[in-house]
């Protein structure tokens, strides 16, 4: 009766999730404080019910119970427990499960943070995020249910994908949907500021953090995926462009946009209908990747569903909740305002480039994403767009963008000085521009390409460094170096180390892509092959058993100069179940390079087709992804954030205390 349970909770969820969405909507317009109040306790209901049926379809996995149709779809007896519980979410049903359990979290810490928000943003916040909960609810009790029965029940199931059995895919696809998912909060403020009319900087300040945390966790969730694939199949990149890729990499490129519009929102009152459109679409967008995975147009290790009726219901949903969206914008639109005015020169316009960029490289993703699923559908053909196209449009449109990462902290508000600008930053540039014009050759050889991708690397860093030594000389707090550094918010600080982070990233991304080297060779036992100063030595193959597989394993002896290095130990198994050859490569990683075999095709019981690879660098790119999500996270814990909303639930109880006479101006605006 477990999955009955689970079945029911579910329902109780769709029923409360109605409630969330109405009630306290309409209770915001009618100003009744009784229907408002049911936000909170309504969104932790929720929470309760879709965790119960959760941790119901969670047991199924753990006890093997193959009467339930998801369950005998996505598990085996042999497989390993990890592997059962990580199966919860290894298909279409349970991810959307995973996904309604994130939004449910993320609505329960809205209601714990927002204590000392207006009643009347709480409610209309909350009942957003519940109408796209009966969205998704409603998707699972009628097109995907979990819980549907299988009877009479199989012998046993049919496995996991052997691709998601790995210890990578346990935590990506939770990290990811925590930032698809958050994003929700960021249009649920989105909406309710258009609801009430009032675009201000409060309304920024408000949804700031809840965005920043998104984009950490989408951040983290895409440097996850990048890394499985890297390892897992066995190709040796980490970025292949493939649509289920692109769909979470369109997000973030607009909730990068955000988050920086939403700054000069807060400070200059600035940008108030980009923002908001750019909050509808940063939704949209991860709506979006949901269609493209879920929808089953797409032919993908990750695109698990094929039942076009699930297609058609996320596409309507789609369009509906940007529909919809995009009609209240243009109901409020005139109620908005430009804002505050700004020179052409100035750290506003700077920005504002940088979002103009950041949309048009989404755009352009999208492009060749979607194009040739459009010319699929229109009988046009197929056609297959690859990292050719995609590094000739992205690559030209991220460079202005990187540039502008380090003039833009340091320009003045409303008015800068090009002179000045000049000024501040000619150490940073002559120092990039130098350092970027030698180091290739420490590396082996000089090449363009890589000296100017250093150049923006290094100029990032080093105007970061000019932006900090500026921000302590001029620190309000006074006092010696030491105050002036601990009294600088979190949010400068996060800027800088997320801007480092991408620093990071560009020079992982040159090097590797400058100097990395591969050869695929057949070897007999004891053959070597030199790649990248290291040698290879092939000592055979010998069989060995897993869990639930039989694999070859190849023992690969590395020096360097005479030196042994490591011993590498790829694989070629065969799953018990899915007896499809799959590829596990040996990695020795480092901080400059990695060391990369993949075992091949078996030509002779000695003889087999190995790929070795040296990627210098490569590991930078992960640790850019790392330091970019913590300064993220860095940067919304902000004590600011949360005082100023204090601040202000305090100044309203005090003036409806004295009575609406008395009542400030700003309170008026912002209540």
């Amino acid at each position: 009766m477990i999955p009955e349970f689970g079945q029911f909770a579910l329902a109780l969820a769709f029923t409360i999730a109605l409630v969330l969405g109405i009630l306290p909507l309409v209770g915001a317009v009618r100003g009744d404080s009784a229907w408002m109040s049911l936000a909170r306790p309504a969104a932790q209901g929720q929470l309760v019910f879709v965790a119960i049926a959760f941790g119901c379809l969670t047991y199924a996995f753990v006890t093997n119970d193959f009467t339930v149709a998801y369950v005998a779809n996505n598990s085996n007896s042999k497989l390993p427990l990890v592997y059962r519980i990580a199966g919860v979410w290894g298909g279409h049903e349970g991810s959307l499960l995973l996904w309604m359990l994130m939004l449910s979290l993320w609505m329960v810490a809205v209601t714990v943070f927002s204590r000392y928000l207006p009643e009347e943003m709480v409610a209309r916040v909350l009942g957003v995020m519940g109408l796209v909960s009966v969205g998704f609810l409603a998707f699972m009790l009628f097109t995907s249910n979990p819980f549907d029965r299988l009877l009479p029940a199989p012998p046993d199931g049919r496995d996991l994908n052997p691709l998601l059995q790995d210890p990578g895919m346990v935590l990506h696809p939770p990290m990811l949907y925590m930032g698809y998912v958050g994003f929700s909060v960021a249009f649920a403020f989105a909406i309710a500021a258009l609801i009430s009319g009032r675009l201000d900087a409060a309304w920024a300040r408000w949804s700031r953090p809840w965005t920043t945390v998104a984009w950490a966790f989408l951040t983290l969730g895409i440097a996850l995926g990048s890394a499985w694939a890297y390892y897992e199949l066995g190709w040796g990149g980490w970025w292949f462009w493939d649509p289920v890729e692109n769909s979470s990499f369109m997000p973030w490129l607009i909730g990068t946009a955000l988050i920086h519009s939403l700054a000069v929102t807060e400070k200059r009152g600035s940008f108030r209908s980009w923002t908001v459109l750019l909050a509808i679409f940063t939704f949209a967008f991860s709506l979006l990747g949901t269609f493209l995975v879920r929808s089953g147009v797409l032919t993908s290790v990750h695109a698990f569903a094929s039942d076009p009726r699930r297609g058609i219901f996320i596409l309507g949903f789609l369009a509906l909740v940007i529909g919809g969206s995009l009609a209240l914008f243009a109901w409020r639109t005139s109620r908005v305002g430009l804002g505050g005015s700004f020179d052409l020169v100035s750290r506003e316009s700077m920005l504002l480039t940088n979002n103009v960029l950041l949309a048009v490289a989404c755009g352009s993703v999208m492009l060749g994403t979607l194009y040739p699923l459009v010319l699929e559908v229109l009988g046009l053909g197929k056609i297959s767009v690859g990292s050719p196209y995609f590094d000739t449009v992205f690559v030209p449109l991220m460079a202005p963008a990187l540039f502008l990462m380090g003039v833009g902290p340091i320009a003045r508000w409303k008015k800068a000085s090009l002179p000045e600008l000049a000024v501040r930053l000619r150490w940073a540039f002559a120092v990039s521009l130098a350092a970027a014009l030698l180091l290739p050759f420490t590396l082996g050889s000089w090449k363009p390409l890589v000296s100017f991708g250093l150049m923006l690397a290094l100029w990032i860093v080093a105007a970061s460094a000019v932006s900090l030594r500026d921000r302590v000389r001029h620190a309000a707090t006074g006092g010696n170096a030491w105050r002036r550094l601990t009294g600088t918010s979190r949010t400068f600080y996060g800027m800088v180390l997320a801007h480092v982070g991408m620093a990071v990233f560009v020079v992982g991304v040159t090097l590797v892509k400058g100097y990395e080297s591969e050869k695929d060779v057949r070897m007999e036992t004891g053959d070597t092959v030199e790649i990248g100063g290291y040698t290879f030595r092939f000592d055979g193959v010998a069989q060995v058993a897993g869990p639930n597989y039989k694999a070859a394993r190849a023992t690969m002896q590395v020096t360097k100069n005479g030196k042994s290095v490591v011993t590498l130990y790829p694989e070629k198994r065969i799953y018990a179940v899915q007896p499809n050859p799959m590829t596990e490569a040996a990695i020795d990683p480092g901080f400059t390079r990695d060391l990369y075999v993949a075992l091949g095709d078996e030509l002779n019981p000695t003889t087999w087709v190995v790929r070795v690879h040296h990627k210098p660098f490569v590991s930078w790119i992960w640790g850019g992804w790392l330091l970019m999500a913590l300064g993220g996270l860095l940067a919304a814990s902000d004590r600011r954030y949360r005082v100023a909303a204090r601040g202000r639930r305090e100044e309203q109880y005090a003036a409806a205390a004295r009575g609406p006479q008395t009542v400030p101006a700003s309170v008026k605006a912002n209540a």
